[in-house]
């Protein structure tokens, strides 16, 4: 499946739950501060591939949270994280919703089983 066919697909699946998705890129190894949002995210990576850091979850295996093409983040608001994008950068789709929308903790969900 090509790259473009891949994004329009995974739009298509975020749209059918009533998310509005924009994409953005970064380049190789570009990074991202610590910092949080007042707003839930859904992230979804349409290409390359990104490691968000959670410094202030509770359980060590929780502070990381590594996505490859297809994987999907539910990020509640509030949440601190950093990223580190991987050596061929990455394509990510991203919707809002309100805070309070996610509940519980970040959640990563693999590519098919969301």
């Amino acid at each position: 499946m090509s790259e473009a066919a891949l994004v329009e697909r995974l739009v298509e699946r975020l749209r059918a739950e009533g998310l509005d998705p924009s994409p953005w890129s970064n380049g190789p190894h570009d990074q991202y501060d610590a910092h949080e949002h007042g707003y839930d995210k859904v992230l979804v990576v349409a290409s390359g591939s990104i490691r968000f850091g959670l410094p202030n979850e509770p359980r060590a295996a929780d502070r990381s949270v590594d996505l490859g093409v297809g994987d999907r983040l539910d990020l509640p608001s509030g949440r601190r994280h950093d990223a580190d994008v991987g050596p061929h950068g990455v394509t990510c789709l991203e919707a809002h919703l309100p805070a309070g929308s996610l509940r519980g903790t970040p959640a990563r969900r693999p590519a098919g089983r969301w």
